[in-house]
């Protein structure tokens, strides 16, 4: 319950009446019960002295069996009012917070209209205030969602051989994933070969692997709630003298961003460290993204790792660091580890070879 009572906590220092939660990655945090509700209404109502969730009548049975706090779990059927059938549990709620980045324009005028609202607040800011540090529980399950990414590599390089399809060599890593360890990937796999790596985010398709290519692999894996996003970039033979020296700068921007990472350094630090040494080299426009984000029960959270906050880092949080240079018609490299921050310095999650 120290979660919830922090959020009680919050509620009492803002004079507010409850704080009515509808992210469901929000929802697990506080509660462990994780489902996808799709376009139903899913909602934790916090009160000061109370404590209500509203779940799908298909999701009641599971919701009784994962929670692990103590409330009143009330179910509705897809053709009643969810809404209404909370309020009658809760009653009217004046002064409420809620998830401004989430909650949509329509369900909030629902909100407002059955529970009377007068006063809405935003408590976003605070859960990821509380969510950016990750308990040592939370940092074993993202440990092994890691070691599940590294499996996922080390599969992509078994299975790498000439004439293989980029959806081929993505389909084969995640069926055995599946079969061998029975877990979800925690985003669709990218699998890119040659000069399509200058794409960052390219869809895997009909391209042949070729000797002297590289191979960029960008997955991610799911452990109990909690997500892993690894990259590495593999020759397949000798690769094309620019493509290699491409994959050396890339992977000292990577190495030395992660030596800086300890407690007091910010995060815009960290980004120009790996993106100096880039543009030192004559490549900085060709990397066209952040260096990093947050990792934890999404693939994309708090932190920010970029030149645009000020923000330092602090023990406990987790994120990754994974500069890439995109040149195209020549090649494209990104390294990507997972991080934790220690006391004193760093802990790399990921530990397949670059």
């Amino acid at each position: 319950m120290d979660k919830i009572n922090k959020i009680r906590e919050y509620l009492v220092k803002n004079n507010l009446d409850s704080a009515i939660i509808t992210k469901p990655t929000n929802i697990y945090y506080l509660t462990n019960f994780n489902c996808d509700p799709h376009e139903r209404l899913l909602a934790l109502v916090i009160k000061k002295d109370s404590l209500a969730m509203l779940v799908p009548a298909m999701e009641y049975e599971s919701a009784k069996a994962k929670l692990k706090v103590e409330l009143e779990l009330v179910s509705y059927l897809d053709t009643e009012n969810g809404f209404r059938k909370l309020q009658n549990k809760t009653g009217n709620l004046e002064k409420i917070a809620i998830e401004k980045d989430y909650m949509t324009v329509d369900w909030l005028e629902r909100i407002s209209f059955e529970f009377n609202v007068s006063h809405v607040e935003s408590i976003s800011s605070h859960i990821i205030d509380m969510r950016k540090y990750k308990s040592n529980d939370e940092i074993e399950k993202l440990k092994k969602a890691a070691n599940l990414a590294d499996e996922a590599i080390l599969i992509a390089r078994e299975n790498l051989k000439e004439g293989i399809t980029e959806i081929e060599l993505k389909s084969i890593i995640e069926f055995e994933m599946k079969k061998r360890y029975a877990v979800n990937m925690s985003f669709d796999t990218i699998v890119l070969f040659g000069k399509n790596a200058a794409n960052p985010h390219g869809e895997s398709g009909e391209t042949k692997l070729r000797k002297g290519d590289l191979a960029l692999f960008d997955l991610g894996v799911w452990y109990e709630g909690y997500a892993s996003d690894e990259t590495r970039t593999i020759f397949f033979g000798t690769p094309e003298k620019e493509a290699e020296k491409i994959y050396e700068i890339v992977k000292r921007a990577n190495e030395e961003a992660i030596k800086h990472v300890k407690p007091g350094v910010s995060f815009s630090y960290l980004d120009k460290i790996a993106r100096d040494i880039i543009e030192k080299e004559g490549y900085g426009e060709y990397f066209n993204h952040r260096l990093g984000h947050g990792l934890g029960l999404e693939v994309h959270e708090y932190p920010d790792v970029s030149s645009a906050t000020s923000d330092l880092l602090e023990e406990n949080m987790v994120f990754t660091i994974e500069p890439g240079i995109y040149k195209p018609g020549i090649a494209g490299v990104r390294i990507e580890d997972d991080i934790v921050v220690t006391k004193d310095g760093y802990m790399v999650l990921t530990k397949t070879e670059k």
